[in-house]
Formats: C-alpha cells, sequence, structure tokens
C-alpha cells in the first residue's frame, strides 16, 4: 500500500525546526513520508513558538487557512505541536474545531498512537511535560536540508527563568543527551556528507552529563565532536552570560574547526533591567566576558539579542543599552520589542508600562545602530580571505554561492568549478551590512 503523506510547518527558533526533523523520523517508522504540498496529505502538523505574541498570531491565521483543505478530505488530521501546544491546548481545542491533535514537545513518540485515536473521532492531546526525554537514540530525518549544514539537540529545557520568557513552562527541565550518541550523530552526518553541524539547546553551555563517576560538560563535548574530523565544522547555539567559561574559550581557540562565531544574549544594558529579568549577571560580569573572547579568540563575532522597552525601563535604561552595544561592537543582532507573555515572571510580578509608541522609537534606534555596526564590521573585513563552506545557490543569482565563514558571515561570490559542501577560500571585495561580496582564489 502506498505510503500516507505529512506535511509539516515549522516556526520559530532552531531548536523547533530541529525536533521537526524528530518528528519526521517518528512518523517515517509509522509508515508516513513527507510531502511539500499541503493539498495531498493524510496529516498536517504545525510546530509552533511561543516566544513571542507575534508567532502565536501568525500560527492562528495559518491554522484558519490550513482547515480549509478539510473541505476536501474530511479525513485529513490536523495536530499542533510545541509551545504553543503545551501553553495553550484548551484553547486551541476550544477555538480551533479544526485541530484534531495537541501534542507538546516531550510527546513525540506517542504522535502513531494519538493519530490512531484520532481516527476514531476523538480529539488526542498529550502535552506532558518529561524530565528525561532526550530522544537520544533517534536519527532525525532531514527534510528539508541544504545536504551541508545540520542541526543537533544536545540538551531540552531551561530552568534560568529570565522574567520575559516563557520557554521554561513550555519546555521543563533541562536535561542532557548522552555525549556518545550526540558524537555519534555527528560523526554520521559527516560520512553523509555534511560538513558543519550546530549544537543546539536552550542554553547550550550548561549541558552536564554524569554516569558512572565520570562527567562531561559542554566544553568537553564540544573537543570531542570537533575531533571526530578536522573537516566537520561545529558551532552551537545558544550561550547563557553566567555559564560562559574561560574553559569553553579555549577549547574554542584549540581548534580551528570550532567556529569562531558566539551568540551571546545582552538583552540590556542596564544593571537595575537586568536583575527585573532576572539574568543572573550584571553588565560588568557580560562586559568581563566579551573582554575574555577578546583575549582568547580576536578574530571571533559576537552577535547578541536585545529587547527595548522591558517593564519599568527609563530613557537612561534605553542609553546603557545603547551604550553596551556600542562598546562591544556586536557582529550582528536579534532585536525586539518587549511583549508579555502570560504566565511568565513579568506577567504575574510587573506592569507592562512602557508605551507601545515609545517601545517602537527605542527598538528603531536600536536597529539603526546595529545597521552601523554591523557595516563597519564587514568593512573591516574588506581585502581579508576567509576559507568559506559553500552551503547554497545565491538567492539572487544562480551563478553565484552563497557560504560562510568561521565568523558566522554570509558571503557571496562567483560559481565557477565550486559546489555546495566545497571549502573555497574567498577575498572580500565588497560588502553590505549583511553580507561579504567576494571572489574565490
Amino acid at each position: 500500500m502506498p505510503k500516507k503523506k505529512l506535511y509539516i510547518e515549522t516556526y520559530g527558533c532552531q531548536m523547533n525546526f530541529s525536533d521537526s526533523e524528530i518528528v519526521v523520523s517518528i512518523m517515517n517508522d509509522g509508515g508516513y513520508e513527507v510531502t511539500t504540498k499541503a493539498a495531498e496529505a493524510d496529516v498536517i502538523f504545525v510546530n509552533t513558538c511561543s516566544i513571542r505574541e507575534k508567532a502565536e498570531q501568525r500560527v492562528w491565521k495559518r491554522l484558519k487557512e490550513l482547515k480549509s483543505h478539510k473541505k476536501h478530505n474530511p479525513d485529513l488530521i490536523i495536530g499542533v505541536l510545541g509551545c504553543m501546544a503545551e501553553r495553550l491546548k484548551q484553547q486551541l481545542l476550544e477555538e480551533e474545531k479544526a485541530v484534531d491533535m495537541i501534542v507538546g514537545p516531550d510527546a513525540y513518540r506517542k504522535l502513531p498512537e494519538l493519530i490512531s485515536n484520532t481516527e476514531h473521532g476523538q480529539k488526542a492531546i498529550n502535552v506532558i511535560l518529561s524530565t528525561d526525554e532526550t530522544y537520544a537514540e533517534l536519527s532525525p530525518v532531514r527534510y528539508d536540508s541544504n545536504g551541508v549544514t545540520a542541526f543537533i539537540s544536545i540538551m531540552r529545557g531551561c530552568e534560568n527563568f529570565c522574567a520575559y520568557c516563557v520557554v521554561p513552562f513550555v519546555r521543563g527541565k533541562e536535561r542532557s543527551r548522552d555525549p556518545q550518541s550526540i558524537s555519534s550523530e555527528a560523526h554520521e552526518l559527516f560520512e553523509q556528507g555534511y560538513r558543519e553541524v550546530t549544537l543546539l539547546g536552550q542554553n547550550v553551555n550548561s549541558y552536564h552529563w554524569e554516569n558512572n563517576g565520570s562527567m562531561v560538560n559542554f566544553a568537553t563535548l564540544l573537543k570531542q565532536v570537533a575531533l571526530l574530523n578536522p573537516r566537520l565544522r561545529v558551532r552551537f547555539a545558544t550561550s547563557h552570560p553566567k555559564d560562559l567559561s574561560d574553559e569553553l574559550l579555549e577549547v574554542m581557540a584549540g581548534h580551528d574547526n570550532i567556529c569562531k562565531a558566539i551568540h551571546l544574549p545582552v538583552q540590556s544594558g542596564s544593571n537595575r533591567i537586568l536583575e527585573r529579568m532576572n539574568r543572573s549577571y550584571t553588565r560588568e560580569w557580560y562586559l568581563d566576558r566579551i573582554a575574555a573572547i577578546r583575549k582568547y579568540m580576536p578574530d571571533c563575532a559576537i552577535s547578541t539579542d536585545i529587547i527595548a522597552g522591558f517593564c519599568t525601563e527609563t530613557e537612561e535604561d534605553h542609553r546603557e543599552s545603547i551604550s553596551i552595544m556600542e562598546e562591544v561592537a556586536y557582529d550582528y543582532a536579534f532585536m525586539f520589542k518587549y511583549s508579555e507573555r502570560p504566565n511568565t515572571i513579568a506577567e504575574k510580578k510587573y506592569k507592562d508600562d512602557v508605551p507601545e509608541n515609545t517601545k517602537s522609537q527605542r527598538l528603531q534606534e536600536i536597529i539603526e545602530l546595529q545597521q552601523r555596526l554591523s557595516l563597519e564590521s564587514n568593512q573591516r573585513d574588506l581585502g581579508k580571505t576567509f576559507e568559506v563552506l559553500v552551503e547554497c545557490p545565491s538567492k539572487k543569482s544562480i551563478h553565484h554561492l552563497s557560504g560562510r565563514n568561521s565568523q558566522n558571515k554570509v558571503i557571496v561570490f562567483p560559481k565557477g568549478n565550486n559546489k555546495p559542501g566545497d571549502y573555497v577560500n574567498v577575498k572580500v571585495l565588497d560588502c553590505t551590512s549583511a553580507t561579504l561580496i567576494g571572489e574565490a582564489e
């Protein structure tokens, strides 16, 4: 019999995309194959994000669009997976009648069983959070891959409880994967032709594994993966400033194939706001970690997250965020204005009292500053030559290729005889604030 077809859409962070690969693996074992067309699917999954209100609004809109497929296929099953399923389970069932399944991020092994329940006319729901589920032995299916780069989830959950963040409530407690399973997955990917892996976790540098008296921390794990093959690039995301150790920086500096790029969210430059955010570090601690990065790896790129308009933020607090951006001179940043998330510490304890227009003005100033900093960073690379891992054709021309250097900067250059998966030395001749432009040497 022909296999049934699964259509899956993923929203949000890299972890969600990695989770979708696990979902596809489980569904493949259950007799399904992936389709890129929702209209021909037997099952549609929407893997969701709850980190910001806008992300949830996009999902609500998309669910209304997808339910139109039920007119042509009454047996179609629509499931909501991930963080939004965890947070809004009851509301989803009540307000979106087309949804047949609600499945949290720790219940994906149950998907075939839950689908079977819906075939008998029931709604299926499983949002139980686990203290030990890591999907360690499953082989993710890279169904939407460029064949060159891949994500590897090394841990799940978060226990930082930043005041603005919903992640600990929808992802559960921190738990780390067996390091051997991580190394095995990276090795298999290299043998399949992949040339770069990104180790993922809500807070990767708090990775911790103990077994029979031996302990593996993130620095040790990173070294183990890097030693698998010198032609396998290794990246990681995301780091928490409180856990960024000198040991980790020494490991990064000591291995050429560990990429020289660190994403280190600052969120605010004001100590008063950092304390209200429950970030567990001060401005001074953060700048000390920046100095340590520069000491061990002067060529390391540093990116960040920053929030404009958190509860009680004053103009003085905002100016401190602007000043820390200028002092660090970030290579790039993800920038947002604060939006209150239900059931977070901030929602329970603080008033969202910064006017919306003030948030927007401050965010715009942050964006304009970062555009200048990114352009200045890229201009400093003019005339330099970088080893680039080719990932895909350029979006603007089939005659050009696109890849990234160790610093995670996108470089576009004429194709020549090169192809995705190749390492190419490229000299930078021009740039924008987002892209380096060069030619192969």
